[in-house]
């Protein structure tokens, strides 16, 4: 399994980058989003940036990922997901249309 890291950019070379998680710094490849500007948001999965996010995306991601990390030391996830909770589960739009539908099988 794979997971998205947010890292904020902190200088850019070419199509490399040295981005900030945390506490620790990781050369990381722009290959997929082209040069970005210091101080950018960006998803990365092992070690290639996938897409350019908001502060507030990287904040959440953060935020679920210490609620794991804390879950698998022993503790719990604590407000980790709290912007699920208050949340109903959605269908992505096509499939609320074929539910409006009333398709149930492709």
């Amino acid at each position: 399994m794979c997971l998205g890291i947010p890292m904020k950019i902190l200088s850019v070379d070419g199509i490399a980058a040295t981005a900030l998680d945390g506490d620790r710094e990781a050369l990381i490849d722009l290959s997929l989003t082209g040069p970005l500007a210091p101080g950018t948001w960006v998803l990365t999965f092992l070690g290639t940036a996938r897409e350019v996010i908001t502060w507030d995306e990287a904040r959440l991601i953060r935020d679920a990922l210490g609620g794991l990390r804390s879950l698998m030391e022993g503790g719990d996830l604590g407000d980790a997901f709290a912007d699920l909770d208050a949340r109903s589960p959605s269908l992505p739009p096509h499939l609320a249309a074929a539910a409006a539908a009333g398709k149930t099988t492709a």
